[in-house]
């Protein structure tokens, strides 16, 4: 066992002493990099440039917002949205994103509630109720759409002032067999 031993050790001594299979490619990669040696160019002599001051001050600002927006014109007043009142739970969400799917009315009263949904949840809504974003006020609900007054600011953008404008929603095709309470 002790003889198995000492050629095994013997044997594992003698191959690191052998050769290497690789040193052709070891003397290739050596001349090869002799030869392949990069060049780096100095950097340029940096040029001092001369310092010159603004003399502008006393002209138009070229980054001036004024220079590119057109002066707005305060307005005569005009409609003004309440900014004090509570918010209705329909303002949150924009005018678009509502459907008109009822209308329910009162045969004593004959008042008119329009149903309305807005993100899969139907709301009640009359004559004098908000809805929509942009500060809508419904005027009048009828069997076939609502009509509401609105009151953005001036979309021209020449003036600061709020301006009305007429919106409708238009009963849904699909609910027209929704309406109740005739």
């Amino acid at each position: 066992m002790r003889a198995l031993s000492f050629f095994s050790v013997l044997i594992l001594m003698l191959s690191g002493c052998g050769e290497s299979q690789h040193d052709d490619i070891k003397q290739w990669m050596v001349e090869s990099s002799r030869e392949l040696r990069g060049q780096v160019l100095p950097l340029p002599e940096l040029r001092p440039f001369p310092i010159v001051s603004y003399e502008a001050h006393d002209q138009i600002d070229p980054f001036s917002p004024n220079r590119v927006e057109p002066e707005r014109k305060g307005g005569g007043g005009g409609a003004k949205p309440d900014f004090d009142r509570p918010r209705e739970q329909l303002e949150s969400f924009p005018l678009e994103s509502i459907q008109f799917i009822g209308v329910v009315s009162n045969t004593k009263s004959k008042v008119k509630h329009a149903l309305v949904q807005a993100n899969g949840v139907v709301y009640q809504a009359s004559k004098g109720s908000y809805m929509g974003q942009n500060f809508g006020r419904i005027n009048e609900v009828t069997d076939i759409e609502i009509i509401l007054k609105e009151i953005v600011q001036d979309p021209s953008g020449q003036t600061t002032d709020w301006v009305e404008r007429r919106m409708t929603l238009q009963l849904q095709e699909g609910a027209q067999g929704k309406e109740g309470g005739k």
